[in-house]
This record gives structure tokens, C-alpha cells and sequence, in this order.
């Protein structure tokens, strides 16, 4: 299932990594003219979009801001679309074995029910600047976790993506679990990082994408892994109350809007039995930034096609969920920021 990309494929996938490494310079040079342009963050509007428009024009006369902004639009959207095209070379062999992977296997994925949609904040949303959104490519989830997440975004994340995961899996309190739930499974990515961690608990995931879900389905396939999928949104997972003792998510809130995340610790302490642990995890909180860090982080999401970004990053997570009612809540980090709480006795 790895993907081996051809001559053409890996050449456009090698020039999306080196360009971003290669743009270090011209970064630098925007941070030196921003620093002369803005002398005074504190001073910058309170309200977002002022700000952006007041660093903006700042900004205008910098040759590198020019750049960096041109970039970075070309890079948002081509990166969907150089990985379908490095995909379809090799689906023809790939094929065979994504097929036995998805139907042959201990886990069990189970599509949203006939008549049931997709939650409005989700439905027609092109989350990263993906084209037609999560599940619009048969292989939707194969491309984002193979070839998006493995190739690209570890090729340039900072100590490793998935050594982060793993760094959160193992952050819970408790050595053992005997029945975890993922919220946001996406393809298996953090799953894998909690199947690994504790080998003997019981792995149930959800996931609005059925086509990332279906990618997760031949994780645990390809491992031998007794993963039980449901397409289905955290915030109302139809799971009986109390049947969990470890609640789990690895970066899934700033993809929801602020009413939906606190609905998300509710349910997720409505599923925890009395003692069980939560670990939610998050982007980086708008107040323990500056404000030129702010804007940075703000607009940067905007150019990514985060929708829902602002309002989750500038909620206080330890807050939401304190008042969905959990104890010895601790929330920490910057990237990720993390939130662990549990269900008193």
C-alpha cells in the first residue's frame, strides 16, 4: 500500500516539498520588512479582519510579501491536485491491493445510514482547498493520507507529524484502556498511534469522510487491526453512554465551528464511564500568540481553506471543557495545544 509515485508524479511532488524549503529566504526577508513596516504590534486593530487589512497594506511595498503571497496561493491550490496526478499514474497497480485491503480484514467501517446527511458546517466545505471537498475522489483517502500527509506535510513538519501523534497517544494518563474512542479518525493516522500504545484496547473511530474512513479501514487491515469505523460526526456519535474509558482526538476542533466543539467535550463526556480520560487536541490558541502571530496564524488559515479555524483557535478550550463538566482539567502546548480532563466518580 505505500506509495511509490512515477518519474513524473514524484518530479511534481519533489518541486511542491523544495519550493516550500526553498521560500526560507524570502520568508525571512517578509519578516524583516513586517518588523519595519508594523514597529508597533501592540498597537494593531483588535478585530481580525482590520488587522489583516492594516498589516496588509503595510506590507504592500515588500517584493518578498508579493511573493510569499503568490506562492502560497499556487501552492494551496495545486498540492490536491499534483497528488491526484502523481496518484492516478500508479493506480492501476495500486488497485489490487486496495481493494483487498478494503474488503478483506478485521475491521468493520459503517457507512452514515441511507437518508441521514452531513452536518452544514461540513457539507460542500473544500477543507484544505481539497477540490470537491473530503470524499469527492474514490480515493479521496488514500491520496490525503498517503500522499498528502506521508510525503508532503512529513517531508516538512517540523520533528514529524506522526512522531507528534505518537507523542500524544501516549500522554493519556493510564498505561492500559480497555475501549478507546477516536474522534476525527480521518484515514487512521492518530488510530494507528493509539492502537500502537495500547495494543490491547478495543479501537472505535469516527469520521465525517467515508472516503478517509475507507482509507482507515485498510490501515487496520494491512496491520491485522480490529478497528470498528462509523461515519458519523463526535458531536452525536449515537454510542451507548458511559462505554469508554479513554475519549481521544489528535487536531480535529479547529475543523468544526465553536458550538460544535463544545458539543463534542459534552459527548464526549457523555460516552466516558465515571473515571475515564479525555485527551483533546488542537492548533495553537490565539491567546498565547501576539498579535502579529495572530495574524500570521489567521491568515494563514484563510489561505488554507479553514473555514472554522478563527473561532476554534480563539476559544479556551480548559473552559469548554470544565462546563461540559470535567474534573482535573489541564490544558497545555502550543502546537499541538492539548486538554485532558476526566469524568469525576
Amino acid at each position: 500500500m505505500t506509495f511509490r509515485p512515477a518519474q513524473r508524479g514524484r518530479a511534481s511532488l519533489d518541486f511542491l516539498v523544495n519550493l516550500t524549503r526553498g521560500m526560507k529566504a524570502v520568508r525571512g526577508q517578509v519578516e524583516a520588512d513586517l518588523a519595519s513596516a508594523v514597529p508597533e504590534a501592540g498597537a494593531l486593530a483588535e478585530d481580525l479582519d482590520q488587522r489583516d487589512a492594516q498589516v496588509a497594506g503595510a506590507l504592500s511595498p515588500s517584493g518578498a510579501w508579493r511573493v510569499s503571497e503568490l506562492v502560497g496561493e499556487w501552492q494551496s491550490r495545486m498540492h490536491g491536485l499534483y497528488a491526484r496526478e502523481s496518484f492516478a499514474e500508479v493506480e492501476d497497480d495500486l488497485a489490487p491491493v486496495l481493494e483487498r485491503l478494503q474488503s478483506k480484514g478485521p475491521a468493520r467501517l459503517v457507512p452514515r445510514a441511507q437518508g441521514d446527511s452531513a452536518p452544514d458546517y461540513w457539507r460542500g466545505v473544500n477543507f484544505h482547498r481539497t477540490a470537491g471537498g473530503w470524499d469527492d475522489h474514490p480515493m479521496q483517502g488514500y491520496i490525503h493520507g498517503e500522499i498528502v500527509h506521508r510525503r508532503m506535510v512529513e517531508a516538512l513538519f517540523p520533528g514529524g507529524i506522526f512522531r507528534q501523534r505518537r507523542a500524544l497517544a501516549a500522554s493519556a494518563p493510564r498505561a492500559h484502556y480497555r475501549r478507546i474512542l477516536d474522534m476525527g479518525a480521518s484515514t487512521g493516522h492518530f488510530t494507528e498511534a493509539l492502537q500502537e500504545t495500547y495494543p490491547d484496547a478495543e479501537i472505535v473511530g469516527v469520521d465525517l469522510s467515508l472516503r478517509a474512513l475507507e482509507h482507515a479501514e485498510r490501515v487496520a487491515n494491512a496491520h491485522g487491526w480490529a478497528w470498528q469505523l462509523y461515519q458519523r460526526p463526535a458531536e452525536d456519535t449515537g454510542f451507548e453512554s458511559e462505554s469508554f474509558d479513554l475519549v481521544a482526538s489528535y487536531i480535529l476542533l479547529h475543523e468544526i465551528p465553536a458550538d460544535v466543539i463544545r458539543a463534542v467535550f459534552a459527548e464526549a463526556f457523555r460516552l466516558l464511564e465515571p473515571g475515564g480520560d479525555m485527551i483533546m487536541s488542537d492548533v495553537t490558541r490565539y491567546a498565547d500568540m501576539d498579535k502579529l502571530a495572530v495574524w500570521r496564524a489567521d491568515r494563514g488559515a484563510r489561505l488554507g481553506g479553514e473555514p472554522h479555524w478563527r473561532e476554534s483557535a480563539s476559544l479556551d478550550l480548559a473552559r469548554v471543557a470544565r462546563e461540559a463538566g470535567f474534573a482535573d482539567v489541564v490544558a497545555e502546548g502550543i502546537y499541538p495545544h492539548v486538554v485532558r480532563g476526566r469524568k469525576p466518580q
